[in-house]
Protein backbone atom coordinates (compact mmCIF):
# COMPACT_ATOMS: atom_id res chain seq x y z
CA UNK A 1 0.00 0.00 0.00
CA UNK A 2 1.23 3.36 -0.84
CA UNK A 3 1.15 6.35 1.46
CA UNK A 4 -0.84 9.43 0.46
CA UNK A 5 0.81 11.36 -2.35
CA UNK A 6 -0.26 14.87 -4.13
CA UNK A 7 -0.07 14.82 -7.69
CA UNK A 8 -2.12 17.82 -10.08
CA UNK A 9 -4.18 16.36 -12.81
CA UNK A 10 -5.84 18.27 -15.93
CA UNK A 11 -7.78 16.55 -18.57
CA UNK A 12 -6.34 18.73 -20.88
CA UNK A 13 -2.40 17.30 -19.79
CA UNK A 14 -4.18 13.50 -20.66
CA UNK A 15 -4.75 14.81 -24.00
CA UNK A 16 -1.29 16.32 -24.74
CA UNK A 17 0.34 13.10 -22.94
CA UNK A 18 -1.60 10.57 -26.11
CA UNK A 19 -1.67 12.81 -28.70
CA UNK A 20 2.63 13.58 -27.95
CA UNK A 21 2.90 9.35 -27.79
CA UNK A 22 0.74 9.21 -31.50
CA UNK A 23 2.84 11.51 -32.95
CA UNK A 24 6.45 10.40 -31.32
CA UNK A 25 6.12 6.62 -31.74
CA UNK A 26 6.88 6.65 -27.60
CA UNK A 27 5.56 3.73 -25.86
CA UNK A 28 6.72 4.80 -22.35
CA UNK A 29 4.24 6.92 -21.11
CA UNK A 30 6.52 8.24 -18.48
CA UNK A 31 9.02 9.59 -21.06
CA UNK A 32 6.29 11.15 -23.42
CA UNK A 33 5.19 13.07 -19.78
CA UNK A 34 8.84 13.98 -18.93
CA UNK A 35 9.59 15.34 -22.98
CA UNK A 36 6.23 17.59 -22.10
CA UNK A 37 7.22 18.37 -18.48
CA UNK A 38 10.57 19.52 -20.23
CA UNK A 39 8.67 22.12 -22.43
CA UNK A 40 6.46 23.38 -19.99
CA UNK A 41 3.20 20.96 -21.76
CA UNK A 42 4.32 23.19 -25.06
CA UNK A 43 3.37 20.25 -27.91
CA UNK A 44 4.78 21.98 -30.50
CA UNK A 45 8.12 22.56 -28.71
CA UNK A 46 8.27 19.09 -27.56
CA UNK A 47 7.64 17.41 -30.74
CA UNK A 48 9.86 19.63 -32.79
CA UNK A 49 12.60 19.08 -30.14
CA UNK A 50 11.88 14.80 -30.44
CA UNK A 51 12.19 15.34 -34.52
CA UNK A 52 15.08 17.10 -33.82
CA UNK A 53 17.02 14.36 -31.58
CA UNK A 54 15.82 11.63 -34.62
CA UNK A 55 17.55 13.73 -37.15
CA UNK A 56 20.97 14.49 -34.70
CA UNK A 57 20.21 17.69 -33.62
CA UNK A 58 21.42 17.76 -29.87
CA UNK A 59 17.90 18.32 -27.48
CA UNK A 60 18.36 21.56 -25.66
CA UNK A 61 17.85 19.64 -22.69
CA UNK A 62 20.54 17.19 -23.17
CA UNK A 63 23.10 19.22 -25.13
CA UNK A 64 26.11 17.26 -26.10
CA UNK A 65 29.62 18.70 -23.94
CA UNK A 66 31.29 21.03 -25.93
CA UNK A 67 34.18 20.47 -27.33
CA UNK A 68 36.67 21.47 -29.71
CA UNK A 69 36.48 19.57 -33.11
CA UNK A 70 39.06 17.38 -33.94
CA UNK A 71 40.16 18.77 -37.10
CA UNK A 72 39.03 18.52 -40.29
CA UNK A 73 38.43 14.70 -39.88
CA UNK A 74 35.74 15.39 -37.50
CA UNK A 75 33.71 17.81 -39.98
CA UNK A 76 34.67 15.26 -42.47
CA UNK A 77 32.99 12.39 -40.92
CA UNK A 78 30.21 14.10 -39.95
CA UNK A 79 29.07 15.80 -43.23
CA UNK A 80 29.33 12.32 -44.63
CA UNK A 81 27.02 10.63 -42.34
CA UNK A 82 25.05 13.60 -42.10
CA UNK A 83 22.84 11.78 -45.27
CA UNK A 84 22.76 8.28 -43.92
CA UNK A 85 21.45 9.35 -40.31
CA UNK A 86 18.82 11.45 -41.91
CA UNK A 87 18.12 8.87 -44.30
CA UNK A 88 17.82 6.03 -41.64
CA UNK A 89 15.73 8.58 -38.76
CA UNK A 90 13.61 9.29 -41.76
CA UNK A 91 12.74 5.38 -42.33
CA UNK A 92 12.52 4.28 -38.89
CA UNK A 93 10.00 7.35 -38.09
CA UNK A 94 7.38 6.32 -40.99
CA UNK A 95 8.11 2.40 -40.08
CA UNK A 96 6.75 3.62 -36.61
CA UNK A 97 3.88 5.16 -37.93
CA UNK A 98 3.23 2.62 -40.08
CA UNK A 99 2.87 -0.15 -37.30
CA UNK A 100 0.94 1.81 -35.13
CA UNK A 101 -1.66 2.06 -37.95
CA UNK A 102 -1.31 -1.33 -38.29
CA UNK A 103 -1.39 -3.01 -34.54
CA UNK A 104 -3.26 0.02 -32.66
CA UNK A 105 -3.74 -0.23 -29.47
CA UNK A 106 -7.47 -0.54 -29.34
CA UNK A 107 -7.65 1.20 -26.08
CA UNK A 108 -6.30 4.61 -27.18
CA UNK A 109 -9.28 5.16 -29.07
CA UNK A 110 -12.19 6.29 -26.67
CA UNK A 111 -15.32 6.34 -28.76
CA UNK A 112 -17.76 6.35 -26.10
CA UNK A 113 -16.97 7.07 -22.71
CA UNK A 114 -20.41 6.89 -20.72
CA UNK A 115 -20.74 3.37 -22.89
CA UNK A 116 -17.65 2.28 -21.04
CA UNK A 117 -18.69 3.57 -17.90
CA UNK A 118 -22.16 2.01 -17.83
CA UNK A 119 -20.39 -1.70 -19.50
CA UNK A 120 -18.46 -1.61 -16.22
CA UNK A 121 -21.30 -1.14 -13.82
CA UNK A 122 -23.26 -4.11 -15.61
CA UNK A 123 -20.62 -6.50 -15.42
CA UNK A 124 -19.07 -5.28 -11.90
CA UNK A 125 -22.82 -6.25 -10.64
CA UNK A 126 -23.29 -9.77 -12.62
CA UNK A 127 -20.15 -10.41 -10.71
CA UNK A 128 -20.53 -9.06 -6.85
CA UNK A 129 -23.90 -8.40 -6.86
CA UNK A 130 -26.04 -4.98 -6.78
CA UNK A 131 -24.22 -3.85 -3.07
CA UNK A 132 -21.76 -1.52 -3.79
CA UNK A 133 -20.70 1.98 -3.42
CA UNK A 134 -22.83 4.54 -5.94
CA UNK A 135 -20.83 4.59 -9.18
CA UNK A 136 -20.52 8.01 -11.10
CA UNK A 137 -22.55 7.41 -14.16
CA UNK A 138 -20.47 9.73 -16.83
CA UNK A 139 -16.93 10.27 -17.92
CA UNK A 140 -13.97 10.68 -15.78
CA UNK A 141 -14.60 14.54 -16.87
CA UNK A 142 -17.13 15.25 -15.53
CA UNK A 143 -16.62 13.28 -12.62
CA UNK A 144 -14.00 16.12 -11.89
CA UNK A 145 -16.51 18.92 -12.52
CA UNK A 146 -18.74 17.67 -10.40
CA UNK A 147 -16.49 17.16 -7.71
CA UNK A 148 -15.30 20.71 -8.38
CA UNK A 149 -18.39 22.43 -8.46
CA UNK A 150 -20.05 20.67 -5.25
CA UNK A 151 -16.72 20.81 -3.04
CA UNK A 152 -16.38 17.44 -2.60
CA UNK A 153 -13.82 14.49 -2.44
CA UNK A 154 -13.58 12.37 -5.71
CA UNK A 155 -12.53 8.78 -5.10
CA UNK A 156 -11.36 6.88 -8.15
CA UNK A 157 -11.10 3.12 -8.55
CA UNK A 158 -9.64 1.51 -11.65
CA UNK A 159 -10.14 -1.89 -11.47
CA UNK A 160 -7.36 -4.73 -13.13
CA UNK A 161 -9.48 -7.86 -14.62
CA UNK A 162 -6.36 -9.87 -14.74
CA UNK A 163 -4.91 -8.76 -11.71
CA UNK A 164 -5.24 -11.31 -8.47
CA UNK A 165 -6.21 -9.30 -5.48
CA UNK A 166 -8.94 -7.38 -7.93
CA UNK A 167 -11.30 -10.14 -7.41
CA UNK A 168 -11.14 -10.37 -3.50
CA UNK A 169 -10.59 -6.46 -3.19
CA UNK A 170 -13.80 -6.07 -4.63
CA UNK A 171 -15.71 -8.78 -3.41
CA UNK A 172 -14.84 -8.21 -0.03
CA UNK A 173 -13.50 -4.53 0.54
CA UNK A 174 -15.56 -2.47 -1.81
CA UNK A 175 -18.25 -4.28 -1.10
CA UNK A 176 -18.14 -4.05 2.67
CA UNK A 177 -21.08 -2.45 4.07
CA UNK A 178 -18.99 -0.14 6.18
CA UNK A 179 -16.81 0.84 3.21
CA UNK A 180 -20.40 1.54 1.36
CA UNK A 181 -21.51 3.96 4.28
CA UNK A 182 -18.41 5.95 4.20
CA UNK A 183 -17.95 6.28 0.17
CA UNK A 184 -21.68 6.64 -0.42
CA UNK A 185 -21.82 9.37 2.36
CA UNK A 186 -18.34 11.38 1.72
CA UNK A 187 -17.68 11.29 -1.48
CA UNK A 188 -18.22 10.69 -5.42
CA UNK A 189 -17.33 7.55 -6.63
CA UNK A 190 -15.82 7.09 -10.34
CA UNK A 191 -14.47 3.11 -11.02
CA UNK A 192 -13.44 1.64 -14.60
CA UNK A 193 -11.44 -0.97 -16.08
CA UNK A 194 -8.27 -0.20 -17.73
CA UNK A 195 -9.57 -2.89 -20.61
CA UNK A 196 -11.86 -0.26 -21.20
CA UNK A 197 -10.71 3.24 -23.85
CA UNK A 198 -11.60 5.33 -21.10
CA UNK A 199 -10.37 3.43 -17.83
CA UNK A 200 -7.41 3.18 -20.31
CA UNK A 201 -6.81 6.68 -20.84
CA UNK A 202 -7.21 7.70 -16.96
CA UNK A 203 -4.70 4.95 -15.96
CA UNK A 204 -2.17 6.71 -18.39
CA UNK A 205 -2.78 9.84 -16.37
CA UNK A 206 -2.86 8.59 -13.26
CA UNK A 207 -0.22 6.42 -13.47
CA UNK A 208 -0.87 3.69 -10.70
CA UNK A 209 1.85 0.75 -10.06
CA UNK A 210 -0.62 -1.89 -9.44
CA UNK A 211 -3.89 -3.27 -8.93
CA UNK A 212 -6.44 -2.56 -6.67
CA UNK A 213 -5.76 1.19 -7.08
CA UNK A 214 -7.60 4.26 -5.90
CA UNK A 215 -7.08 7.77 -5.81
CA UNK A 216 -8.26 10.24 -4.02
CA UNK A 217 -8.94 13.86 -6.30
CA UNK A 218 -10.03 17.46 -4.75
CA UNK A 219 -10.22 20.83 -5.48
CA UNK A 220 -7.01 22.23 -3.87
CA UNK A 221 -5.32 25.58 -4.95
CA UNK A 222 -7.94 26.05 -7.14
CA UNK A 223 -6.81 22.69 -9.32
CA UNK A 224 -7.83 19.26 -8.96
CA UNK A 225 -5.11 17.29 -7.52
CA UNK A 226 -4.38 13.79 -6.16
CA UNK A 227 -4.08 14.26 -2.61
CA UNK A 228 -3.92 10.50 -1.65
CA UNK A 229 -3.14 7.32 -3.73
CA UNK A 230 -3.77 3.73 -2.72
CA UNK A 231 -2.32 0.19 -4.20
CA UNK A 232 -2.12 -3.07 -3.78
CA UNK A 233 -5.21 -5.26 -1.55
CA UNK A 234 -6.19 -3.23 1.17
CA UNK A 235 -8.68 -5.10 4.19
CA UNK A 236 -11.92 -2.95 4.46
CA UNK A 237 -11.03 -1.16 8.06
CA UNK A 238 -7.61 -0.29 6.62
CA UNK A 239 -9.31 0.85 4.00
CA UNK A 240 -11.89 3.57 5.97
CA UNK A 241 -8.75 4.45 8.42
CA UNK A 242 -7.06 5.53 4.86
CA UNK A 243 -9.53 7.59 3.03
CA UNK A 244 -10.76 8.78 6.63
CA UNK A 245 -7.50 9.95 7.51
CA UNK A 246 -6.71 11.58 3.77
CA UNK A 247 -9.93 13.29 4.23
CA UNK A 248 -9.37 14.64 7.45
CA UNK A 249 -5.84 15.75 6.07
CA UNK A 250 -7.19 17.89 3.54
CA UNK A 251 -10.56 19.05 4.81
CA UNK A 252 -9.74 22.35 5.46
CA UNK A 253 -8.87 23.11 2.09
CA UNK A 254 -12.55 22.34 1.33
CA UNK A 255 -13.38 24.76 4.15
CA UNK A 256 -11.14 27.42 3.49
CA UNK A 257 -12.69 27.11 -0.77
CA UNK A 258 -16.06 26.73 0.37
CA UNK A 259 -15.57 30.13 2.74
CA UNK A 260 -13.46 31.58 -0.49
CA UNK A 261 -16.48 30.84 -2.77
CA UNK A 262 -19.18 32.19 -0.16
CA UNK A 263 -17.51 35.22 -0.34
CA UNK A 264 -16.89 35.68 -3.75
CA UNK A 265 -20.81 34.73 -4.73
CA UNK A 266 -21.60 37.65 -1.69
CA UNK A 267 -19.25 39.55 -3.63
CA UNK A 268 -21.08 39.00 -6.70
CA UNK A 269 -24.24 39.31 -5.30
CA UNK A 270 -23.48 42.54 -3.69
CA UNK A 271 -22.10 43.33 -6.75
CA UNK A 272 -25.61 43.13 -8.72
CA UNK A 273 -27.29 44.30 -6.13
CA UNK A 274 -25.20 47.43 -6.80
CA UNK A 275 -25.60 47.22 -10.47
CA UNK A 276 -29.10 46.75 -9.93
CA UNK A 277 -29.56 50.12 -7.72
CA UNK A 278 -27.41 52.12 -10.32
CA UNK A 279 -29.69 50.72 -13.37
CA UNK A 280 -32.53 52.02 -11.37
CA UNK A 281 -31.22 54.94 -10.51
CA UNK A 282 -29.78 55.77 -13.83
CA UNK A 283 -33.33 54.67 -15.18
CA UNK A 284 -35.28 56.89 -12.79
CA UNK A 285 -32.70 59.93 -14.23
CA UNK A 286 -33.57 58.64 -17.92
CA UNK A 287 -37.06 58.72 -17.27
CA UNK A 288 -36.84 62.21 -15.56
CA UNK A 289 -34.67 63.70 -18.29
CA UNK A 290 -37.30 62.10 -20.65
CA UNK A 291 -40.16 63.74 -19.00
CA UNK A 292 -38.54 67.03 -18.92
CA UNK A 293 -37.30 66.93 -22.78
CA UNK A 294 -41.01 66.30 -23.39
CA UNK A 295 -41.98 69.22 -21.50
CA UNK A 296 -39.54 70.99 -23.58
CA UNK A 297 -40.43 69.63 -26.31
CA UNK A 298 -44.69 70.38 -25.80
CA UNK A 299 -43.67 73.75 -24.54
CA UNK A 300 -41.91 74.61 -27.76
CA UNK A 301 -44.55 72.82 -29.83
CA UNK A 302 -46.94 75.10 -28.14
CA UNK A 303 -45.17 78.17 -29.00
CA UNK A 304 -44.70 77.34 -32.66
CA UNK A 305 -48.24 76.32 -32.54
CA UNK A 306 -48.94 80.44 -31.02
CA UNK A 307 -46.97 81.81 -33.22
CA UNK A 308 -48.18 80.15 -36.37
CA UNK A 309 -51.81 81.43 -35.08
CA UNK A 310 -50.12 84.82 -34.64
CA UNK A 311 -48.89 84.64 -37.77
CA UNK A 312 -51.87 83.21 -39.59
CA UNK A 313 -54.30 85.93 -37.67
CA UNK A 314 -51.89 88.15 -38.81
CA UNK A 315 -52.26 87.64 -42.43
CA UNK A 316 -55.77 86.83 -42.42
CA UNK A 317 -56.18 90.29 -40.82
CA UNK A 318 -53.62 91.83 -43.73
CA UNK A 319 -55.50 89.50 -46.40
CA UNK A 320 -58.94 91.10 -44.77
CA UNK A 321 -57.62 94.62 -45.23
CA UNK A 322 -56.85 94.12 -48.69
CA UNK A 323 -59.80 92.82 -49.98
CA UNK A 324 -61.71 95.75 -47.87
CA UNK A 325 -59.77 97.69 -50.08
CA UNK A 326 -60.37 96.28 -53.07
CA UNK A 327 -63.60 95.90 -52.37
CA UNK A 328 -63.82 99.72 -51.52
CA UNK A 329 -61.98 100.77 -54.95
CA UNK A 330 -64.33 98.73 -56.52
CA UNK A 331 -67.62 100.54 -55.48
CA UNK A 332 -69.54 102.60 -58.02
CA UNK A 333 -69.77 106.23 -57.45
CA UNK A 334 -73.01 107.02 -55.07
CA UNK A 335 -75.53 108.61 -56.86
CA UNK A 336 -76.78 112.41 -55.93
CA UNK A 337 -79.81 112.78 -53.76
CA UNK A 338 -82.05 114.42 -56.73
CA UNK A 339 -81.50 111.39 -58.62
CA UNK A 340 -85.56 109.60 -58.78
CA UNK A 341 -83.41 106.25 -59.06
CA UNK A 342 -81.56 106.46 -56.38
CA UNK A 343 -82.04 104.31 -52.85
CA UNK A 344 -81.07 105.80 -49.17
CA UNK A 345 -80.31 103.37 -47.50
CA UNK A 346 -79.49 103.33 -43.48
CA UNK A 347 -77.09 100.86 -41.64
CA UNK A 348 -77.66 100.15 -38.12
CA UNK A 349 -74.19 98.32 -37.50
CA UNK A 350 -73.64 95.25 -34.46
CA UNK A 351 -71.71 97.90 -32.73
CA UNK A 352 -74.99 100.18 -32.51
CA UNK A 353 -73.26 103.17 -35.07
CA UNK A 354 -75.17 104.13 -38.08
CA UNK A 355 -73.75 104.53 -41.87
CA UNK A 356 -76.00 106.49 -44.10
CA UNK A 357 -75.49 105.76 -48.17
CA UNK A 358 -77.42 106.27 -51.39
CA UNK A 359 -77.41 103.48 -54.16
CA UNK A 360 -79.04 103.03 -57.44
CA UNK A 361 -82.24 101.13 -57.68
CA UNK A 362 -80.59 99.19 -60.94
CA UNK A 363 -77.72 97.93 -58.50
CA UNK A 364 -77.00 94.51 -57.37
CA UNK A 365 -77.37 93.78 -53.53
CA UNK A 366 -73.97 92.52 -53.81
CA UNK A 367 -73.03 96.65 -54.07
CA UNK A 368 -74.68 96.74 -50.42
CA UNK A 369 -72.55 93.96 -49.49
CA UNK A 370 -69.37 94.85 -51.15
CA UNK A 371 -69.69 99.18 -49.10
CA UNK A 372 -70.53 97.16 -45.76
CA UNK A 373 -67.53 94.85 -45.90
CA UNK A 374 -65.46 97.36 -46.99
CA UNK A 375 -66.32 99.36 -43.98
CA UNK A 376 -63.98 99.27 -41.23
CA UNK A 377 -66.17 98.93 -37.97
CA UNK A 378 -67.96 96.32 -40.02
CA UNK A 379 -67.74 92.21 -39.23
CA UNK A 380 -65.85 89.90 -40.65
CA UNK A 381 -68.64 88.11 -41.66
CA UNK A 382 -72.38 89.19 -41.59
CA UNK A 383 -75.73 89.13 -43.29
CA UNK A 384 -77.94 91.96 -44.05
CA UNK A 385 -81.78 91.70 -42.90
CA UNK A 386 -85.07 94.52 -43.77
CA UNK A 387 -87.55 94.82 -41.04
CA UNK A 388 -90.92 95.44 -43.33
CA UNK A 389 -91.39 92.50 -43.99
CA UNK A 390 -88.62 90.86 -42.07
CA UNK A 391 -86.43 89.35 -44.22
CA UNK A 392 -82.65 88.47 -44.76
CA UNK A 393 -81.43 89.68 -48.18
CA UNK A 394 -79.45 87.64 -50.40
CA UNK A 395 -77.13 89.76 -51.37
CA UNK A 396 -74.42 87.35 -51.86
CA UNK A 397 -74.63 84.25 -54.50
CA UNK A 398 -76.13 81.03 -53.21
CA UNK A 399 -78.13 78.11 -54.18
CA UNK A 400 -81.33 79.91 -54.42
CA UNK A 401 -79.92 83.35 -55.63
CA UNK A 402 -77.12 82.30 -57.75
CA UNK A 403 -77.02 86.27 -58.75
CA UNK A 404 -78.23 87.85 -56.37
CA UNK A 405 -81.60 90.18 -57.34
CA UNK A 406 -81.21 93.90 -57.82
CA UNK A 407 -82.54 96.91 -55.04
CA UNK A 408 -85.45 97.35 -57.35
CA UNK A 409 -86.02 93.61 -57.70
CA UNK A 410 -85.57 93.25 -54.05
CA UNK A 411 -88.64 95.50 -53.17
CA UNK A 412 -86.36 98.28 -51.56
CA UNK A 413 -88.50 101.50 -51.14
CA UNK A 414 -86.30 105.53 -51.80
CA UNK A 415 -85.29 105.28 -47.83
CA UNK A 416 -84.60 101.93 -46.05
CA UNK A 417 -83.14 101.16 -42.56
CA UNK A 418 -81.33 97.64 -42.29
CA UNK A 419 -79.79 95.74 -40.00
CA UNK A 420 -76.30 94.12 -39.86
CA UNK A 421 -75.99 91.22 -38.16
CA UNK A 422 -73.00 89.68 -36.98
CA UNK A 423 -72.19 86.13 -37.83
CA UNK A 424 -68.49 86.24 -36.92
CA UNK A 425 -68.60 83.60 -34.10
CA UNK A 426 -71.06 81.04 -36.12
Amino acid sequence: MAAPEEQDLTQEQTEKLLQFQDLTGIESMEQCRLALEQHNWNMEAAVQDRLNEQEGVPSVFNPPPSRPLQGLLGWGYYLIMLPFRFTYYTILDIFRFALRFIRPDPRSRVTDPVGDIVSFMHSFEEKYGRAHPVFYQGTYSQALNDAKRELRFLLVYLHGDDHQDSDEFCRNTLCAPEVIALINSRMLFWACSTNKPEGYRVSQALRENTYPFLAMIMLKDRRMTVVGRLEGLIQPDDLINQLTFIMDANQTYLVSERLEREERNQTQVLRQQQDEAYLASLRADQEKERKKKEERERRRRKEEEVQQQKLAEEKRRQNLQEEKERKLECLPPEPSPDDPESVKIIFKLPNDSRVERRFHFSQSLTVIHDFLFSLKESPEKFQIEANFPRRVLPCVPSEEWPTPPTLQEAGLSHTEVLFVQDLTDE
